[in-house]
């Protein structure tokens, strides 16, 4: 028969912290029933975490709080003094460390953490930026872009704007195509907003017969004839001469590097 343990979780927030950490420690007693049930979040009043904690004494419970407040972790402390009450604070001990280490002395609001500022709201606009303006869908995205990424087949168009979203920036990306003429609100992007991407026609071979045959698609169609990866790469090359593009190899490159090099560019232009 398992021992079982009620456990009272006890924040001035969302109390998600002590949920995770409790969950994980848990795992380690696997002959032990936690009851998880008795979460009290958004406890912010002194007389309202005085009766939590007499019920949590009467129920013979463990307390775990990740409370920021000064004023209701003392009462904790206190009530466990005086009672014999079993407690911790996911969270004083750790700040008091910092305090003393560096004689910065912290917040203490509640939920900080969980607070959206501006910064994300930027980083989510710039991916669902990415994300409908990917491969041309809608060329008036060329215009509102921060930058536009062109590049044949297989050359890391959409891993690299989704890359370069996550750092707030809003990327458009156009697949080069001879036989496809160029919108024409391309042509009315600032050069320095343009980064064209090459890649070495036989690695480029490679990619597209792994793709195809990651698809049970035949590997000698002329998605990956040498010829014809030569003459997109001429294609694309002649666009970036007349658009006035920043040039970047990707040839071996993960996206990483090839995000770093874009935004070194960006930061040269300025």
């Amino acid at each position: 028969m398992k021992t079982s343990v009620p456990l009272y979780m006890i924040s001035d927030s969302v109390g998600e912290t002590s949920l995770k950490i409790v969950n994980a420690a848990a795992a380690q007693f696997p002959t032990v029933n936690f009851d998880l049930s008795y979460r009290f979040p958004f406890t912010k009043d002194e007389e309202e975490l005085k009766s939590i904690l007499g019920d949590a004494l009467k129920d013979s419970a463990v307390v775990v709080t990740t409370l920021v407040s000064e004023n209701l972790t003392k009462i904790v402390e206190d009530f466990g003094e005086r009672t014999g009450l079993q407690y911790i604070n996911l969270m004083s001990q750790f700040m008091d460390i910092v305090h003393q280490k560096t004689g910065v002395a912290p917040l203490q609001k509640a939920g900080v953490v969980h607070k959206l500022n501006q910064e994300y709201f930027d980083r989510v606009a710039a991916i669902e930026f990415a994300v409908k303006y990917d491969d041309g869908k809608d060329a008036k995205g060329f215009l509102e872009a921060d930058l536009v990424l062109l590049g044949i087949s297989r050359t890391s168009k959409t891993p690299l704007s989704m890359y370069l979203a996550n750092n707030r920036l809003k990327v458009a990306n156009l697949p080069l195509i001879p036989e496809v003429p160029l919108p024409e609100q391309i042509k009315h992007v600032p050069k320095e907003k343009i980064v064209g991407l090459m890649i070495e026609p036989e690695v480029q071979k490679k990619i597209r017969m792994s793709r195809l045959n990651s698809l049970g698609l035949a590997e000698n169609s002329r998605y990956s004839d040498i010829n014809r990866i030569k003459e997109e790469v001429d294609y694309a090359l002649s666009v970036y001469g007349e658009l006035g593009a920043f040039t970047l190899d990707v040839t071996n490159k993960s996206i990483e590097e090839s995000a770093t090099l874009i935004c070194e560019h960006l930061d040269n232009r300025l």
